[in-house]
């Protein structure tokens, strides 16, 4: 038994140890970034974003060069977004999110859709994209991106 749990860290040890943690996938960090973003939490939405990357709304382009500024675009966003469809192509994640309020704000478009792109590397966010929503324009971009 205890040989078994042993081998069990082990492989676990290992997994890790190799990037085998969830959140370092180019889908973990989105579903983080999500989570954090419905939580409120703008300081560990954050996180999840590399030192200048790049936001693309409908008409904006921004550089977020700085912690601080990520933390700023995060808590600029209305919505929540809940993921209701995620795809996945080597480091880029496609995901459109249902949006609701946040903790702190009212949503400006709830019960809609909006999707963005993420590039992730090394288990960072280096390009968020605000895209149209299948089936229809992204929303309009009231003071702040949708999701």
């Amino acid at each position: 038994m205890r040989a078994r749990l042993l081998a069990g860290l082990a492989v676990l040890a290992v997994a890790v140890g190799c990037g085998g943690s969830p959140v370092a996938t180019p889908e973990g960090v989105v579903r983080a970034w999500s989570t954090a973003l419905n939580a409120g939490d703008d300081e560990a939405a954050a996180d999840l974003f590399a030192e200048n990357a790049t936001v693309v709304q409908v008409d904006s382009y921004a550089l977020l060069a700085t912690h601080a500024d990520a933390v700023r675009f995060n808590a600029s966003l209305p919505c929540s977004g809940r993921i209701v469809e995620l795809t996945v192509e080597r480091n880029q994640v496609t995901a459109t999110f249902l949006l609701g309020d946040r903790p702190a704000s009212r949503c400006d478009a709830p019960g809609q859709q909006a999707t963005a792109i993420f590039v992730v590397e090394d288990g960072k966010i280096v390009v968020w994209q605000q895209v149209p929503a299948p089936g229809g324009a992204p929303a309009e971009s009231g003071g702040g991106p949708e999701v």
